[in-house]
């Protein structure tokens, strides 16, 4: 059998539901029947019949008493449709199934500064126990790349924060500013900067600072909510560098309040006190195409993220409140 070319058969006449139409046909041998099992009309049948039969350039059915019967090409039609017609129709039926256990999947994820080193280590615990085999990649976003990374399918899902977005990327917030009073602190190295027991607005902005900067000045989060200028000594693009900086200095870093808990841990010497002024962001989203939502490997790392960040934010739910407890019991012993 010669090789079938598909653009200058496939693509230029054979409409592939024809043979669909032909094995009911072939089937019932009778028209009416047929068109009856395909909510169709008679005439519809016949038309289609022929049409494949222009095709093949020989009959594939005949008249036969008050139904129709195969030739002989159609029967030997008939029995190569059918050979290709059920694996398909089996393929559009088939459930996919998706086990973590053995899934050998490579999930690609991407994660915004300030989150990776508070996440990750959770994600990666969960991995280990319930897809131990799964591949994870992942991928540094911010709000001006996440909407390419996705739809250049470089990052399948994410957990960042983002203004507009197309309508082809799902946005399921999992993080609000409400949810997280205490989004951002003043990181610091004690043995250098010497602060009051209470920061001060005015305090805060007499000192030098290390920024965080995605756009390569010296702006950061205080400049753009604020708008007011603090002295600037280094800038970084990554909320990870800015402990490495202001360790051993007299510099002040203003980071998410997450992260400065798990800075303290590896870095015991440093310590993080409120910022005397409200900062927004604190919010988190869930994002992924919504061409993949019925993707069950994007479906099992969204559900996975969504535990881990809902167990970190019961975690500072839960702080908060044994912090104001706390301050309310000093107040009433003053």
């Amino acid at each position: 059998m010669g090789i079938v070319d598909i653009n200058t058969n496939y693509g230029r006449d054979l409409d592939l539901n024809l043979l669909r139409v032909f094995a009911v046909v072939a089937e019932e041998q009778n028209i009416t029947r047929a068109a009856a099992r395909l909510y169709v009309t008679q005439p519809a049948i016949s038309a289609a019949i022929r049409r494949l039969t222009a095709f093949v350039g020989m009959d594939l059915v005949v008249r036969q008493g008050r139904g129709v019967a195969l030739t002989k090409r159609g029967e030997e039609l008939l029995v190569a449709a059918r050979a290709h017609l059920q694996p398909l129709v089996a393929a559009t039926m088939a459930v996919p199934t998706f086990d973590p256990k053995t899934s050998t999947a490579t999930i690609r994820i991407g994660l915004v500064d300030g989150v990776e080193v508070v996440v990750f280590p959770k994600v990666l615990e969960l991995l280990r126990s319930e897809a131990p085999r799964m591949q994870l990649v992942v991928v540094p976003v911010q709000f001006r790349t996440i909407e390419s990374l996705l739809l250049s399918n470089q990052v399948d899902v994410a957990l960042c924060v983002a203004d507009e977005l197309p309508r082809s990327i799902v946005r399921e917030p999992l993080v609000s500013d409400r949810e997280v009073p205490d989004g951002f602190c003043c990181l610091y190295d004690p043995r250098f900067a010497k602060l009051p027991a209470r920061l001060t607005e005015r305090e805060y902005f007499s000192r030098e600072h290390v920024a965080v900067s995605y756009a390569g000045d010296t702006r950061g989060i205080v400049e753009d909510a604020l708008g007011k200028s603090r002295t600037v000594r280094v800038a970084v693009p990554s909320l990870s560098l800015v402990a490495d900086v202001l360790d051993g200095t007299a510099l002040l870093g203003t980071v998410p309040t997450p992260l400065a808990r798990h800075v303290v841990k590896t870095r015991p010497h440093l310590r993080y006190t409120p910022l005397p002024f409200a900062l927004p962001g604190g919010s988190l989203d869930l994002l992924w195409l919504r061409a993949a939502t019925d993707d069950k490997v994007v479906g099992y790392m969204r559900e996975l993220l969504s535990r881990v960040v809902g167990d970190l934010v019961v975690g500072m739910r839960g702080r908060a409140r044994r912090s104001a407890g706390s301050r309310k019991e000093l107040s009433r012993r003053r």
